[in-house]
């Protein structure tokens, strides 16, 4: 088994993700961190023959993230999870549930959403 760490900017985030799935790896997952320079950090996982690999994303806080749901569709939970709990937004969703898919209401604030040191 190996592991591969590739950072990647947001503009290149889907054509990566569309060679990966050509070159036949399945999505597995991603994880999103607060970074203490006020934005966040996703971390795409895929494999293939039990190769993995990782696309590495720093956000800015405010800026949007271009959904993986149209090239994997089953991202499309996760990324309405990590809106959820952190208040990053992703772009075309192919099912948006608005932040409320483990919240009641958008007007909660997103539980992991604060910035280390502000308010801790």
């Amino acid at each position: 088994m190996s592991d591969e760490m590739i950072p990647s900017a947001i503009e290149q985030l889907i054509p990566e993700t569309i060679r990966l799935k050509n070159e036949g790896y399945r999505f597995v997952t991603l994880t999103c961190s607060v970074l203490p320079e006020e934005g966040w950090q996703i971390i795409y996982t895929f494999d293939r023959d039990y190769e993995m690999v990782h696309l590495s994303l720093n956000i800015p806080r405010g800026q949007e993230v271009p959904s993986l749901s149209p090239v994997y569709w089953a991202a499309f939970l996760v990324e309405n999870e990590i809106q959820d709990l952190f208040g990053l937004r992703f772009q075309a969703l192919t099912i948006d549930y608005q932040r409320t898919l483990y919240l009641e209401d958008q007007t909660q604030e997103p539980p992991f959403g604060r910035q280390p040191g502000k308010g801790d």
